[in-house]
């Protein structure tokens, strides 16, 4: 039976335990078009603790991906096992959705892209953040011309870094992570959205020190390796013509998150934390003393609406919004990015990504439409 006949929920199996699993898992089972059933992790207690918090029911990886019901595997894996995760997930037939980011290098991340192709299958990938109604809103204004024609943009996310909070952080100090790999997916997708595709950038990167020591939890007190950037400063070029100014940073003891400044030849829009779904926008005019606040409104939904708009395409035989080949580009930035730091130079962008279409008005992840 093909996905198309089948009808009602698609039937999700989540793969990966940690902390974010918290955030899907709640969201998810809040979407009726999503039929969550197990989650899975190869520490076994990590996947029973999530699933008797939440009520479904606990598994092994194995047995998500030979369950025959399972459509579609949310891998929620550390960055390393992505690319094998949603392998063994399209392997076994199934549509995977991935968290950021894609892979950890460009040749899986186009090794699964055109896996999941050959298949038939779908791969979305982390951030859905832009499909929230915060970003669908500033996408809206900035193409109706609200703030005139977009030039440039600035992006700011620095704070201390997850070793303050996090109980297990290690893997956000290693490749795939760090502050550009770990943060960087969510701002350089939500300018992908206003300027198109990237073509090449040149950044620094440096770090306070080669150790971190962990603050919170039973760990609280351990110390770990850092084995990539924990500050970069990168300069972005588009396509469309537009540049860019990012700092990402695990560094700073003044924590300034989710800032992104739209300057267009009219005005220039503070948008939304894009690592959120919701939030104000403010719109300052050539001229004006004051910034002028435009309130969002929708369904927020939260992390996993990328996995519903993913179910409601699996249904209906369509693309998603939050594909791979978008999280490919992303990645591909972000190499050229660690690459321009090795050689100290720009670096050219050879992937590019298409337009993503808009959510309709009233879209509503916590709406049962299949």
């Amino acid at each position: 039976m093909t996905d198309r006949q089948r009808s009602g929920p698609v039937v999700v199996g989540v793969i990966g335990a940690g902390k974010i699993s918290e955030q899907y898992v709640a969201n998810m089972r809040t979407f009726p078009d999503l039929d969550l059933r197990a989650v899975a992790d190869l520490i076994p207690e990590r996947a029973r603790q999530v699933a008797d918090e939440f009520g479904i029911e606990s598994a092994t990886v194995d047995q998500v991906l030979a369950d025959d019901e399972v459509e579609l595997i949310v891998n929620l894996t550390i960055p390393a096992a992505h690319v094998e995760v949603a392998t063994a997930g399209l392997d076994a037939g199934k549509h995977v959705w991935n968290e950021k980011p894609l892979a950890l290098d460009r040749e899986s991340g186009r090794e699964l892209v055109d896996r999941a192709d050959a298949a038939g299958l779908l791969v979305g990938c982390a951030p859905d953040t832009f499909l929230g109604p915060g970003w669908q809103t500033t996408r809206r204004m900035v193409d109706r011309g609200d703030i005139g024609r977009p030039l440039t943009a600035s992006v700011v996310m620095q704070y201390p870094g997850p070793h303050t909070w996090h109980h297990n952080p290690e893997f956000l100090f290693q490749a795939g992570a760090g502050p550009l790999f770990d943060m960087g997916p969510y701002y350089l997708t939500a300018l992908t959205q206003l300027f198109g595709s990237l073509i090449s950038v040149a950044a620094r990167g440096s770090s306070a020190g080669p150790t971190r020591t962990i603050e919170q939890g039973a760990r609280a007190g351990e110390v770990f390796d850092v084995s990539v950037a924990t500050y970069v400063s990168v300069l972005y070029d588009f396509e469309s013509g537009a540049i860019a100014a990012g700092t990402f940073s695990f560094d700073s003891p003044l924590v300034r998150a989710g800032v992104v400044e739209i300057a267009g030849t009219d005005a220039t829009l503070a948008a939304p934390d894009p690592n959120n779904f919701g939030g104000d926008i403010r719109v300052i005019k050539s001229g004006a003393d004051d910034w002028h606040v435009v309130p969002v409104t929708g369904v927020e939904g939260g992390r996993g609406i990328g996995a519903v708009d993913m179910a409601r395409a699996i249904r209906r035989g369509e693309q998603h919004r939050a594909s791979a080949r978008l999280g490919l580009h992303v990645l591909d930035a972000m190499l050229a990015a660690a690459d321009s730091i090795e050689h100290q130079e720009f670096v050219t962008i050879d992937s590019r990504c298409s337009a993503v279409p808009l959510l309709p008005d009233g879209w509503d992840p916590t709406e049962r439409t299949l």
